[in-house]
């Protein structure tokens, strides 16, 4: 402890007497084309060191070609680099001044000669091509054993949050591609926690964007960003793969493994995992690798016990997960005639999770209080197989098609137990149930799509059909015994069996045609036919104690076809100009249900016609500041649920029944965003805002009778809405490779309100919240990095009745990262969070601190790590949390993993060959 102390007294003292020596500098100039005398925007400008091509800083010009170079650095002499997209770079040696004045740059057009090919590269840090944003990976410096999530968190502009999320002046990344191909998934989180940043030659950030738009060469929309890793020429061809294992206390392990073989534009990648840790097993994270779940970790995690990763679902996950996973992917493509990626994931998972509830249900004349506790365990197993076919067949034609399978068996227990109480505590009902379910769910779906461009002006055809084809069969047996206390007491026994047979088709086949009428604008028309089926038949058997065999019950029981047809006519105009991109869309829904009983001999069938528009603009106000609006109206037909008027009984204090007569809802949705991030100044703000109004919302409307027994259906309703903004401000300090600081603050506020229904009296209730959040990334030489983060949260909610109290809370989160590689091919690392939950009931954990610590030792040239994992080290991790609603406030506690101790060994391995890349020296190469 005490060697720690004095060493980071020392760092403190080294950042203070190199600050002293530091000097500021700033370069002024212009670059202009040489033969014109134009102006180039965007060209790229940076100092680095003379001896080791350390980048110190760097900036881009502005539309009329002026550039400010700014920075700080203890280097008298650098290295001032010029470069632009199709210009030879030029290069200058000078001695930092406090202001330097260097006058106009004449750049030559870059001329490529067929024979005695001479090419010079740059290590220039960014480039900027028309809507590619491009990092060179080797201008940030990280620690020799850096992930791709690693880099990202040193480059201008790019944000990665604690569960590996990433965004990009505020707009979220929703996919990584490696060469331009998926990486096992779109899921950005499998790609930047397993690539080693080493293999890493350029970072590319674009716009998202569709198949169609791909095709056009048309931009996307900018709500969402696409990372693009491009390999270095000398890992182009071989393999790398990293091995992990560990076990530890309370039986707790973990191992996997993942392997990837590259040969030019074929990458073939295999991954296998098997842990009891609640981890899916596709981080390999170097610190921190072998912890469990506990604030997300880029995993998704469902109340039915299913955990996804990007567009992959496996399993059972609340509670405490044992899984095993194996999987492979393949990709490959030849530019202008084809591309092709697949996978197949086979995945076992089993859970237990114990739960305690507490809920205040609200009437309009009081409320009454249910408590329950539950014991769920589950198991599946679960094959997937996806892949993306593109054939090019000529320059104007591609053909994509998009298979998907999955096959999955489940299983599961359900124990649970409630209690009904009054206001004054008096014992009203009480239920315990056992319900045990097999299920099987068999999934098929394809989408297959034929574009053609019909000339060079943008017109262009397309033609597409999809089907989804879903099998899902269940056998459920419920036991359960319900008590009525008080005057009148009764208990009513069930032993029921439950046999559902269910399948879901769906087809659509669509088109669209696009017709210019000049450069930028356009008219788009498009129309898609759809139609769903869905057959369920549901038996109901009540046992018979006198038989000893289930008896059929036919008014529980159900045997019905459903089926919609919709039509969807659409037009729209829009326009692809430089500064503003904007699309308006009007379209005419048309649906169709009709089902039949053939068990209840019932039947109904709804029209329903409804005019949708839909819209966006995006402008360009230059200087990388850019604004945007969205608009969207979406139809919501009811499902068979919330129609079928057969009870369900499944839980006897709640009995649920559909209404047919129930009209379709539509939601309208505003999304408005600005962002702005200057590269000289490393800050950026971006600033967003969205509405959603629900028009005829489907809410359940429930009656509760004297014996707090509920019936449950459902109703259309008009004032439900909610909407939320917020700023995110980040600033960047850089100096040399001293030390690098990035500041981010997030403040956000929310609004909500729900409408309800209970005993025929309208319920609202009125949220309103505020969430500011302020981050802090601190790197020092790369021996160092400090991450602390707050939140708090203030929350408000109002309800209608007068004979219910407002609710008011207050929470806090403070997590605190620290990471320190000193001495040498040692790796200390704590991830602590503080939080705190105001608004939980008596009885419920409010507050908890979460300590992960792991101690690693690197050996072997960085090529195999020895490490000790405590998870949870003051084993206080709780899984509590509160959830309010127009008729309800509920408190709920489940199973979390608890403290652990673990020891693990980590293997990376990996053989490159082919040509080679070119020696690099001071920045630059010569290959003649």
């Amino acid at each position: 402890m005490t060697k720690n102390y004095i060493h980071y007294v020392l760092i403190l003292v080294c950042f203070s007497f190199s600050s002293v020596h530091a000097q500021d500098f700033l370069v002024k100039g212009k670059i202009v084309d040489a033969a014109t005398g134009s102006p180039i925007e965007a060209a790229t400008i940076y100092a680095e060191t003379l001896r080791d091509s350390t980048l110190i800083t760097y900036t881009i010009t502005n539309s009329e070609g002026i550039f400010a170079l700014e920075g700080k650095t203890a280097y008298k002499k650098a290295r001032l680099a010029f470069s632009s997209n199709g210009f030879a770079p030029q290069t200058r040696e000078v001695t930092l001044e406090p202001l330097m004045e260097i006058g106009t740059i004449k750049m030559e057009e870059r001329v490529q000669e067929l024979d005695g090919i001479d090419l010079v590269g740059e290590r220039v840090p960014i480039t900027v091509k028309k809507d590619t944003l491009e990092f060179n990976a080797d201008s940030f410096k990280t620690r020799p054993d850096a992930t791709v999530e690693d880099v990202l968190k040193k480059l201008p502009g790019v944000e990665v949050a604690s569960d590996g999320t990433i965004t990009v002046n505020g707009k979220e990344v929703n996919q990584v591609l490696v060469n331009g191909q998926v990486f096992f998934s779109t899921d950005p989180k499998v790609a930047t926690k397993s690539l080693s940043k080493d293999v890493i030659s350029k970072i590319q950030i674009t716009d998202t964007k569709t198949k169609e738009q791909e095709f056009i060469g048309e931009s996307g929309n900018g709500e969402t960003k696409t990372i693009n890793l491009t390999l270095k020429e000398d890992k182009n061809k071989g393999y790398m793969g990293r091995l992990s294992g560990g076990y530890g206390t309370d039986d707790r392990y973990q191992a996997n493994g993942l392997l990837n073989y590259f040969n030019d534009t074929e990458r073939i990648s295999v991954l296998g995992s098997s842990n009891n840790i609640n981890n899916p097993g596709f981080s390999f994270d170097e610190i921190y690798e072998m912890v469990g779940n506990s604030r997300g970790g880029g995993v998704n995690f469902n109340r039915n016990g299913s955990f996804s990763i990007g567009n992959m679902s496996f399993g059972f996950g609340e509670g405490i997960v044992t899984s095993s996973t194996i999987g492979g992917s393949y990709a490959n493509q030849d530019k202008g005639k084809y591309k092709v990626d697949g996978n197949y994931f086979y995945a076992y998972s089993d859970s237990y999770n114990d739960e305690r509830t507490s809920r205040e249900n609200i009437l309009p004349d009081g409320s009454f209080f249910t408590d329950t506790e539950s014991s769920f365990v589950g198991g599946t197993i679960s094959n997937q197989a996806a892949a993306n076919l593109e054939f090019d067949v000529d320059k104007t034609t591609r053909i994509t098609i998009q298979p998907n399978f999955s096959v999955n068996n489940t299983n599961s227990s359900n124990l649970e137990n409630t209690v009904s109480t009054d206001e004054d505590g008096n014992l009203i009902n009480d239920n315990s149930s056992l319900q045990v379910t097999d299920g099987f769910q068999r999934n098929f779906g394809n989408r297959l799509e034929i574009m053609k461009r019909l000339d060079s002006l943008g017109k262009y055809v397309r033609v597409y059909f999809n089907n989804d084809n879903r099998v899902s069969d269940s056998e459920t047996l419920l036991n359960s015994e319900r008590n009525i206390y008080g005057d009148d007491p009764s208990q009513v026994l069930l032993d029921q069996r439950t046999l559902v047979d269910n399948s879901n088709d769906n087809y659509e086949l669509g088109g669209s045609y696009r017709q210019p009428l000049n450069k930028e604008l356009y008219l788009d028309f498009r129309y898609s036919y759809e139609k769903n089926e869905q057959q369920n038949q549901r038996t109901v058997s009540d046992f018979d104690e006198l038989t000893g065999q289930y008896v059929y019950n036919m008014d529980l029981s159900s045997d019905f076809d459903f089926n919609v047809n919709k039509h969807v006519p659409e037009v729209g105009i829009g326009s692809n100009g430089k500064k503003l991109r904007f699309n308006l869309r009007a379209r005419l829904e048309s649906n169709r249900l009709q089902n039949e009983d053939f068990i209840q001999g019932t039947s109904f069938s709804k029209d329903y016609s409804n005019l949708l528009l839909s819209s966006y603009a995006n402008y360009d106000l230059g200087n990388n500041k850019r604004m945007s609006f969205n608009y969207r109206s979406q139809l919501q037909v009811p499902s068979i649920n919330q129609m079928q008027p057969v009870p369900n009984v499944s839980n006897p204090l709640n009995i649920i029944q559909g209404n047919p007569n129930l009209d379709p809802q539509i939601n309208h949705n505003f999304y408005l965003n600005f962002n702005n991030y200057n590269w000289r100044e490393r800050t950026g703000i971006f600033f967003w805002a969205n509405l959603g109004i629900d028009e005829d919302r489907i809410v359940s409307s429930t009656t509760t009778d004297e014996d707090f027994i509920r019936t449950t259906t459902y109703q259309n309703v008009k004032g439900n809405y909610n909407g939320a903004m917020g700023i995110n401000y980040s600033k960047q300090i850089k100096k040399d490779s001293l030390y690098t600081l990035k500041f981010t603050l997030r403040p956000n506020a929310s609004i909500n309100k729900q409408v309800g229904f209970t005993n025929g009296a309208q319920l609202e209730s009125n949220s309103f919240a505020i969430r500011p959040s302020a981050g802090l990334l601190f790197n020092y030489k790369e021996m160092l990095e400090v991450e602390p983060e707050y939140t708090l949260a203030v929350n408000a909610t109002r309800y209608n009745l007068d004979n219910v109290e407002d609710v008011d809370f207050t929470t806090h989160n403070l997590s605190f990262k620290l990471t320190s590689y000193w001495p040498e091919n040692l790796v200390w690392g704590n991830d602590i969070t503080y939080s705190y939950n105001g608004n939980l009931g008596a009885g419920f954990d409010k507050d908890a601190i979460f300590w992960n610590m792991s101690l690693g030792v690197q050996m072997f040239k960085k090529k195999a790590t020895l490490k000790v994992l405590a998870y949870d080290l003051l084993n206080q991790n709780i899984n509590t949390r509160r959830t309010t609603g127009q008729d309800f406030i509920q408190d709920f506690q489940g199973t979390a993993l608890r403290r652990y101790f673990m020891g693990s060994l980590t293997i990376k391995f990996d053989s490159f060959g082919g040509s080679g890349a070119p020696q690099q020296k001071g920045g630059r190469f010569r290959r003649l």
